[in-house]
């Protein structure tokens, strides 16, 4: 039944729409001008239109506006002046090298600048030979001109007809990463279950969910038709989405050490029954997720009502028949509770009756999104050895140099020009991304070729032929995001087929597209080891130092909130963010770490503790911040004060164990002056024991992470002595 939701899910998707979208603004030029006899010109026009169409990727429709015109004159201008020289070899070599390096150095100014620097990229290497300085140039600029103009119009057309579409498939698409989370959370009640290993797989997640997270804020919050919206649908995206933001905070809440709630609770069964409530909270969001994304009325699959009052009547039991304190179950049971509730508010969204009242609190919702101007100063500031993207962007000059003077001087094909694409597609800023990227290249091109060889020996009808050559299109593009081995393993079989169509030798264009990838691959591996390489172990101090600021600033918050400050929902919302993201800025860089060649992995081992210490205290600091907004004047004692500054302390002191990696990187100590009366609150009781050990075992976890945070940096000291 999963199964056949999950495929479905995938049809309503927008990586489905993509492919479908990029495949139409592809494929109709050249079916055209083939009708009309003359399929060369198809297939220029088509050229154009799907490397604007690969620039269009989901965003705020401005960006994406944008994205497509930089491309359009991107393209123009690449295809220009690759025609311009392309009788000289030297000068062709010049330009291939000259331009490679600038493209690349596009991706100072994020994602989508990337992707057209790498179209420029990709039309000079696909105009490399492609005519000379005449009537047939200027006719190659115009179709290619034409093929941009028509897939910008394709789409934003479509926009204009769904505008909201995107950003409700990206939500949907966020709700699923939740879920998933979720259900990886429910393995900790699981006696069974590897407690460290889940947490690496748990954190792992959270990038995930962070970058989908990103996703939709982009495309909500600079959205200014969705953020003015008076009618349904702009409203309920938003609603929707920030409640799945605090459902997300809700779930990384830890109330107590897993391991000690395993030790207290094993033998009774409860653990059993917290697990299938929660495996059913994930299983509710993946409907949810589901139904938003086909665009239907989202309807329950669980009455969690009667789930709730069995679990309270359970821990009830618990206690009578074993005698022991219940509190931690019963504050587990509360929040799964909050989970429920905030499922429950946002189908009641759905009544019309309840989306008439909007959030004020909400009202500032463009400093949830970075802004960044695109200015020279930027690109100055980037021509450095210290910057990744410049020691990238040399690299990729000189090995599509090489690759350039292979494809010249042997005599390899007709098709040669696939080493330079397999080099621009593979070599990434990051060793670990490069090797990454050229395994899924390798393997899905052998894979998809053998395929290939073995349609076309097999089907020779040309209709059924061009009806494949659709599915493998589709297949290409909608994956090209979230598979790429598989999306290569679909490119390889339509790029046969589509060289059939030309009367091609379609054997000898494998065995060439083949030989070339390898020789592709093999530059771009060796050029990530010995041209400038950039190794994570040695950038990896930024992403802790701001990981750790992060987490101070959030635990800040609940000295701010004692000491009567009035604290805004959007300044503690940012803080929020500032740690979701940091966090998942350093399971990346973790990842990527660990990816890289043993002689330089560094440290590993302390640097998974330090990803997983610093989960545990985002984790136990959501509880502390419910806890403190939910109390009253005398629930807090003076020595959980002094608990809590004590834990501040010595973050501090972790954060100051390294340099910043940049002058934004400014850090202060929190000052803030707590009510003088607290010290006299005592009053005993359960919920304030508790509250006592969760701040005790946060100030533990700190104390931690300061001693792994010490040795890391004396021995990163050890390494680069001043």
């Amino acid at each position: 039944m999963k199964k056949a939701q999950d495929i479905q899910n995938f049809f309503y998707s927008q990586y489905f729409a993509d492919g479908m979208r990029i495949t139409f603004g592809t494929v109709t030029p050249a079916l055209i001008f083939s009708l009309l006899g003359n399929l060369q010109i198809g297939i220029t026009i088509s050229l154009g239109a799907l490397a604007v169409g690969l620039v269009d990727t989901p965003g705020p429709p401005s960006h994406r506006r944008n994205g497509m015109f930089a491309c359009t004159a991107v393209v123009f201008a690449a295809a220009l002046i690759t025609l311009l020289v392309n009788s000289q070899p030297f000068l062709l070599g010049l330009t291939i090298v000259g331009l490679g390096f600038l493209f690349s150095m596009f991706a100072v100014y994020g994602a989508r600048a990337s992707s057209v620097g790498t179209m420029g990229i990709m039309i000079i290497i696909l105009n490399t030979g492609a005519g000379d300085v005449a009537s047939d140039a200027i006719s190659h600029l115009a179709y290619l001109l034409i093929g941009c103009v028509w897939y910008m119009l394709l789409s934003l057309s479509l926009h204009q007809v769904r505008p909201y579409r995107q950003a409700q498939q990206e939500l949907a698409e966020s709700i699923h990463n939740v879920a998933d989370y979720i259900r990886i959370k429910a393995r900790f009640y699981d006696p069974s279950t590897d407690t460290d290993k889940n947490y690496r797989t748990l954190i792992e997640q959270q990038i995930v969910v962070s970058e989908h997270q990103d996703n939709v804020r982009d495309q909500l919050f600079r959205s200014k038709r969705i953020i003015r919206d008076t009618t349904k649908i702009g409203r309920l995206l938003i609603l929707i989405f920030t409640d799945i933001i605090d459902l997300f905070e809700q779930s990384m809440a830890t109330h107590y050490d897993y391991d000690s709630i395993r030790d207290q609770f094993g033998k009774t069964g409860m653990l059993q029954h917290f697990k299938r409530t929660i495996l059913r909270i994930s299983n509710e969001l993946d409907r949810l997720a589901y139904q938003i994304n086909a665009n239907k009325r989202p309807k329950p699959l669980y009455d969690f009502k009667q789930e709730l009052e069995q679990l309270r009547m359970a821990i009830d039991h618990t206690e009578q028949t074993y005698g022991v304190n219940t509190l931690p179950l019963k504050k587990i049971l509360i929040n799964v509770r909050n989970l429920v509730q905030r499922i429950t508010n946002i189908y009641g969204y759905f009544d019309a009756k309840q989306t008439n009242t909007f959030r004020r609190e909400e009202a500032d919702l463009k400093r949830f999104v970075e802004h960044k101007e695109i200015d020279l100063k930027q690109f100055r500031e980037n021509l450095t050895l210290k910057s990744t993207q410049f020691r990238h962007a040399v690299r990729m000059a000189i090995v599509l140099g090489m690759g350039y003077l292979i494809s010249f001087m042997l005599d390899i094909g007709t098709h040669s020009y696939w080493i330079l694409l397999t080099i621009m597609v593979i070599l990434k800023p990051g060793f670990s991304l490069t090797k990454q990227r050229n395994f899924q290249r390798l393997v899905g091109t052998v894979i998809g070729g053998i395929a290939g060889a073995l349609i076309l020996l097999m089907v020779k009808d040309e209709t059924s032929l061009f009806i494949l050559l659709l599915f493998l299109m589709v297949a290409t593009y909608s994956l090209i995001r979230i598979n790429y081995i598989v999306s290569v393993m679909f490119m390889t079989p339509y790029i046969l087929i589509l060289f059939s169509f030309l009367d091609m030798n379609t054997l000898s264009v494998l065995r060439e597209r083949i030989i070339d990838t390898f020789i592709g691959s093999g530059l771009a591996f060796v050029s990530s080891y010995i041209i400038l390489p950039s190794w994570e172990s040695a950038q990896v101090q930024g992403a802790m130092r701001k990981l750790l600021i992060a987490n101070y600033q959030y635990i800040a918050q609940a000295l701010k909130i004692i000491a009567g400050q009035t604290l805004s929902v959007t300044d503690y919302k940012l803080a929020r963010k500032e740690v979701y993201i940091t966090t998942a800025n350093m399971g990346s860089a973790f990842q990527r770490m660990i990816t890289e060649p043993k002689y330089k992995q560094q440290n590993t081992k302390e640097m998974n503790k330090f990803v997983v210490f610093n989960h545990i205290l985002s984790s136990y600091s959501v509880t502390l911040l419910n806890n403190v907004q939910e109390a009253d004047n005398s629930a807090l004692t003076g020595e959980q004060i002094k608990t809590i500054r004590k834990t501040l302390y010595i973050l501090a002191q972790s954060i100051h164990l390294f340099e910043p990696d940049d002058e934004a990187d400014d850090f202060h100590e929190t000052e803030v002056e707590t009510p003088a009366d607290i010290d006299a609150n005592n009053i005993d009781s359960e919920e304030l024991r508790l509250i006592t050990e969760q701040l005790q075992f946060l100030n533990r976890i700190a104390v931690d992470l300061h001693k792994t945070c010490d040795r890391l940096a004396e021995q990163q000291k050890s390494r680069h002595p001043a």
